[in-house]
């Protein structure tokens, strides 16, 4: 019977402790200010370019990478400096590319007049590229007809 509480208590206070952190996460946002480094590397530090080409995607449906630095971006639940380019109103003038249409469909499969809420925090899946070396080796190679 102690186990049984225990596990009772351990579960209420890791579920406190997530709740807390996501409250604390939606109220400062995501802020990006800090210089973008990808650090662990062969060479050590890589700074990450302002401007480049697009790289080739490696698979299908695979997340674009953004091909600038998101130095400074705020993306939070007020605010999301991604759309501000890429969004529907803004795409034309900025020449960004526009927002995939797939992006306004909600986990229901109902079309939305506005991004939906699991899509709008666009750097949970794409990040921006880098000529970094990686970290762990590995042997992935592209999809035939994808990459290079």
């Amino acid at each position: 019977m102690k186990n049984h509480f225990l596990k009772k208590g351990l579960f209420y206070w890791a579920a406190l402790l997530l709740l807390l952190s996501g409250a604390a996460w939606a109220a400062g946002g995501m802020d990006f200010s800090q210089s973008p480094e990808v650090s662990g590397t062969q060479e050590g530090a890589v700074r990450m370019p302002k401007q480049q080409e697009r790289m080739a995607l490696n698979y299908v449906n695979q997340p674009p990478l953004i091909p600038h630095s998101v130095d400074g971006y705020q993306i939070n639940t007020n605010t999301n400096r991604c759309l501000q380019c890429h969004g529907v109103e803004h795409y034309r003038a900025t020449g960004a590319p526009r927002i995939s249409p797939t992006h306004f469909i909600d986990s229901e499969g109902k079309v939305l007049a506005g991004v939906a809420p699991r899509r709008y925090f666009c750097l949970q899946c794409h990040v921006p590229q880098t000529d970094a070396s990686p970290i762990v080796d590995n042997t992935f190679t592209p999809s035939k007809g994808f990459g290079q």
